[in-house]
């Protein structure tokens, strides 16, 4: 043999030996660590963990990597437990998800099954937990959480709580800024469910006037053979369906949010005065999405869960997360943790808390779950009814070119919009449509709010219906010409319409539309979207409500009836001037006054003497004649002449208000109407006539219960005057504003009633939802405070110039009432009453003087009382009796030698 070949055979003896070898040290070593693996389970207990996951997702990779430093940090320290996690990704298939949570449970016998971002996984879940009952903690709750939930899977257990916290912060969001109606986007799951987010967001939309418009229900992305094409003709839906530029993003997967922005934007649904609103199921995905998707969605306001960022245990975590998350996942930008990475970290943590407690007593595994209490990362985890018992506090973000700003505002359960996340008590929930401005940057840089609405434009202006024949052309009216284009529009609306896009804050591109119908068809094309608006007099009834939505109302409406009138003549218009009462009553006083002053002056005057007729008469011709002119007769007593004084006051009173009341009523004309009771025309089955195109025929046969046959229709202004005139129709009945423009040219012909039926206004007509409408009520209020529309209407509705100068209004010349001048008659009568009582006083006295002084105190005191009185009343009526008893005191005084005492003639 050659020195080469042995020196071949020993090279490969020593290559055969160096192999064994490693084999050998190979198989020693499998043998220690199979002897130490078995010295460690008799050591410690392994507790396998189930987790059900979307690991090809953003989110399931944050889930992913911070459950597995949970459990690194638990197994480090920990000597009773270790903790190995089991993940399945099963993706949103239900039956795979149901097949993954079998496995765990019988392959792997897990000893609780963490997960399932969806509600519809988590209720499959929850049955295979109570079978095994084994603990099922998700990721994922209902908007409604059905009755009887603890009941029904008593082994469930969920680590969220603030899904319709999401909903009903999305909801004040519209109702801030007065968005009225919404369309609303989510992507349905695998089991054809929607969590109830949408029944619950219809709800409380409601309790703030607005409303969904439309619902656009995408299916699961994994359904689609062609998704880009399916999301596009679906958004190209809306475009023709809907008006409303608010949309609702309440769910979606990462490829459809990507899909759906990016067709929405290339159609033009993500730009000028449109709003989209996302929900946490795709805020949470934004840091994921690369600057091309985050452009499409500019401008588009998010919901996210808050929670600090600035505790140790946050900062502690973050870099031990993004450590681990880079060296995993390398290919993506981002690696700061979020929720629901916070949340996944806080789940192990809560599993490692029951098993801290089953070391010191028996307690199941569930029982201490449900009973642990701690902060976590993503904040307060304690439990109630199965449940977190904490909501969660949410914040409004705002995607921003190519990124998304968190902004400082709040959404606190039980409380609202908040800048603070510590609210004292009393304080004021914010505004955030006030708040924010300025702070949010809208689709397409809109530096106001957006409107939420398919705004008109130069291509596609606003088309507005007008009313193309009328009854009353002050109101509207259309001069047609061959060309559509060249009509010519005039009236009192067309004229406010202009006022109004002078004080709107944009630009609304237009064009009128005559339209040669009813007014109920006219609305009704508004509610079917052929017009975009009505520009016109159409009345605010209910039954047009419904469909569409009014303005303010620039005019009063209510139904008034005109009836011919005839001037009111009287032989007897002398007495016009005073009610009966006030003719009684001053003739009272006349009589009452001339017995006072007949009373003070027939016992000394000897201009009242004479015969009882004499005197009455002269009493009576005096008092009268001061009616006229200055009397003859000379009066004696000053208490006379202090009843004079007052009776001419009152003369000169009742002289003013007589002559000023009748010469007003001799040079007003006085128009009577001959039909004042519906009544009557009903009972007679007069006829009437109204406006065929309005809603008043209607309401005549329905309402006012008149007779169809009984009802005529009158299409024009100058047609009403002449069936009027010809007896045709006893009466016609208006709206209160025709009514007023009709009677201010006839008002020497027709009057009208004082309405008893009373409507909603004249207003303009814009669809249900529409922010225009809000616009042109805002729009009208100003042009009525700063007295345009009131010049307007003075320069449409002036009267004629024979009703400008003539009153026909009989309240006017109403005839004097007795109340006016009650406190004069008393005055007048006071004054005579206590000159008379004053007078028969001293009359009294100079009888009694006279009595004694000719018969002495006892021979007077012995006479009968009617003897007395007879006497008396002799006295003080009679003046002849008076003058004998003075005569006879004056000679028994002689005879006696005495003098005259004072007082005795």
């Amino acid at each position: 043999m050659s020195k080469s070949k042995i020196s071949h055979l020993v090279n490969s003896s020593n290559t055969m030996s160096t192999s064994w070898l490693l084999v050998l040290v190979l198989i020693s070593s499998c043998f220690s660590t199979l002897s130490y693996g078995a010295e460690a389970t008799n050591n410690y207990k392994l507790l396998n963990i189930g987790v059900i996951i979307d690991v090809d997702s953003h989110f399931g990779k944050e889930e992913k990597a911070a459950m597995e430093l949970a459990a690194q940090s638990f197994n480090t320290t920990s000597q009773s437990y270790k903790l190995f996690l089991h993940f399945r990704n099963p993706g949103r298939d239900p039956l795979q998800t149901v097949s993954a949570a079998e496995k765990l449970i019988i392959e792997k016998e897990v000893a609780v099954i963490i997960g399932m971002e969806t509600w519809g996984q988590t209720a499959l879940v929850a049955e295979i937990g109570n079978r095994a009952q084994v603990p099922i903690v998700s990721f994922a709750e209902p908007a409604i959480t059905p009755p009887l939930t603890p009941t029904r899977w008593p082994f469930l257990v969920t680590m969220v709580n603030n899904r319709a916290e999401q909903i009903r912060c999305t909801a004040a969001l519209v109702g801030s800024y007065n968005w009225r109606r919404v369309i609303v986007i989510y992507e349905d799951d695998s089991i054809g469910g929607d969590t109830g987010d949408l029944a619950l967001l219809s709800e409380v939309l409601q309790n703030i006037g607005s409303e969904i418009e439309y619902r656009l229900v995408l299916p699961s992305f994994s359904h689609l053979s062609n998704p880009k094409e399916f999301v596009q003709g679906e958004l190209e839906k809306l475009l023709i369906r809907t008006q409303s530029r608010v949309f609702i993003v309440l769910q979606s997967s990462t490829p459809m949010t990507i899909h759906l922005f990016r067709q929405a934007r290339k159609i033009g649904l993500v730009g000028k005065d449109s709003v989209w609103i996302i929900t946490e199921t795709i805020t949470s995905l934004l840091d994921s999405f690369n600057t091309s998707v985050i452009s499409s969605m500019e401008g588009a306001l998010g919901i996210e869960t808050y929670f600090s960022e600035y505790t140790t245990s946050y900062r502690d975590f973050k870099t031990k997360f993004r450590t681990k998350f880079r060296s995993e996942y390398p290919e993506d930008d981002d690696s700061d943790p979020g929720i629901y990475a916070l949340r996944a970290y806080d789940s192990i943590k809560t599993v490692i808390q029951g098993l801290d407690k089953m070391t010191s007593d028996n307690n199941s595994l569930l029982e201490n779950l449900l009973s642990t209490n701690f902060t976590g990362l993503s904040g307060q985890i304690s439990f109630a009814e199965r449940k977190l018992l904490q909501t969660s506090t949410l914040r409004i973000i705002n995607v921003v070119g190519k990124k998304y700003n968190e902004l400082d505002y709040f959404w606190l359960p039980e409380f609202g919009f908040s800048k603070d996340l510590v609210i004292e008590k009393g304080s004021k929930v914010v505004d955030i449509s006030e708040e924010m401005d300025g702070a949010v940057i809208w689709p397409g840089d809109l530096n106001r709010n957006p409107k939420g609405w398919a705004m008109p434009t130069d291509a596609k202006p606003l088309k507005i219906g007008v009313p193309g024949r009328t009854a009353f052309d002050k109101f509207v009216s259309v001069k047609f010409n061959s060309n559509p284009q060249e009509n010519k529009y005039d009236g009192f609306c067309i004229e406010l319409f202009y006022e109004i896009l002078n004080v709107l804050d944009y630009a609304l591109p237009y064009e009128f539309i005559p339209y040669n119908g009813t007014y109920d068809d006219l609305v009704y094309h508004v509610y079917n979207k052929t017009y975009d608006a009505i520009v016109g007099d159409v009345t605010i009834v209910t039954n047009r409500t419904k469909l569409v939505e009014f303005t303010q109302p620039y005019s009063e409406s209510g139904l008034s009836m005109i009836v011919p009138v005839k001037t009111e003549e009287s032989a007897w218009m002398f007495l016009k001037p005073f009610t009966w009462e006030m003719w009684a009553v001053t003739g009272a006083i006349l009589f009452y006054t001339m017995l006072v002053v007949w009373f003070l002056e027939h016992q000394q005057n000897p201009e009242f003497g004479g015969p009882w007729r004499n005197q009455i008469a002269t009493a009576l011709w005096f008092i009268f004649s001061s009616l006229f002119f200055a009397h003859s007769e000379r009066v004696s007593s000053n208490l006379t002449r202090l009843v004079v004084i007052v009776w001419l006051f009152v003369v000169l009173i009742l002289n003013s208000s007589y002559t000023a009341s009748l010469s007003s009523m001799l040079t007003v004309r006085r128009l009577t109407p001959n039909v004042t009771d519906i009544e009557w025309l009903k009972r007679t089955n007069a006829k009437v006539g109204c406006d065929p195109d309005s809603f008043v025929m209607k309401y005549l046969e329905n309402v006012l219960e008149f007779k169809p046959e009984n009802i005529l229709t009158v299409d024009r202004e100058y047609k009403y005057q002449e069936e009027l005139k010809s007896n045709v129709i006893a009466a016609a009945f208006l709206e209160i504003p025709y009514a007023k423009v009709f009677t201010s040219q006839y008002c020497n012909q027709f009057s009208a009633t004082t309405p008893s039926y009373r409507f909603g206004g004249l207003g303009f007509v814009f669809p249900k939802g529409s922010p225009i409408a809000a616009d042109f009520s805002e729009a009208i209020l100003k042009i009525s405070e700063n007295g345009v529309l009131k010049s307007l209407e003075e320069k449409w509705f002036a009267s004629s110039a024979g009703c400008s100068t003539n009153v026909t209004n009989n309240d006017l010349t109403e005839s004097l009432s007795l109340h006016s001048f009650s406190g004069l008659y008393l005055i007048s009568g006071f004054i005579s009453t206590i000159c008379a009582l004053l007078f028969l006083v001293k009359l009294l006295t100079n009888y009694r003087q006279n009595q004694v002084a000719t018969q002495g105190n006892t021979t007077a005191s012995n006479r009968s009382f009617w003897s007395k009185a007879i006497g008396l009343g002799k006295y003080v009526l009679d003046r002849k009796e008076r003058i004998i008893i003075q005569l006879q005191l004056v000679r028994e005084q002689l005879m006696n030698g005495g003098t005259l005492r004072d007082g005795s003639m």
